[in-house]
């Protein structure tokens, strides 16, 4: 292994959480999430030798993973429904008020258009508006603004008990 992968994997080990936690935000499909965690890494692979250093590296993993996870979106729903097998396997079997409560919230993010989907997990990671605006490609105050809306767009699917 040359340094160069010796590098890639280093970095690939310190951020996997992070890739994986996008990918999973798009899909929970387990088989699909693994697909999706390979396609980030192969874009990464791809962009590692180009990418300049203009911006934080960690910067750099959540821009690729989250464009090739909202491009798999995009394909995937261009192609058409897909029939899931059922496993009975569900993250969330508690019955508590909270369980229930989590459930309700990844549902309703679940049915944001994919830019806002976007938005929230980076500001669920405890981000700052600077770097979330760094990743997207917006100003800091336009994901301010954005993430206003979504707010509102959240409490009004909570008023409309659709879950």
């Amino acid at each position: 292994m040359d340094n160069r992968e010796k590098e890639f994997s280093r970095l690939v080990e310190q951020h996997k959480s992070t890739v994986y936690t996008v990918c999973y935000m798009f899909s929970k499909d387990p088989d699909e999430v693994e697909d999706l965690f390979q396609d980030v890494l192969i874009n990464l692979w791809k962009g590692f030798d180009s990418f300049r250093g203009e911006s934080k590296v960690e910067t750099w993993i959540w821009r690729v993973a989250l464009n090739t996870c909202i491009s798999a979106d995009r394909k995937r729903r261009r192609a058409g429904e897909k029939v899931p097998l059922d496993m009975n396997a569900n993250l969330f079997s508690d019955s508590d008020e909270a369980s229930r409560q989590v459930r309700q919230l990844y549902g309703r993010i679940g049915r944001l258009d994919l830019v806002d989907r976007a938005l929230v997990l980076l500001w669920l990671e405890n981000m700052s508006y600077d770097e979330i605006g760094a990743i997207v490609g917006i100003s800091a105050r336009n994901v301010g603004v954005k993430l206003f809306r979504i707010r509102q767009k959240l409490m009004e699917m909570s008023n409309v008990q659709t879950d």
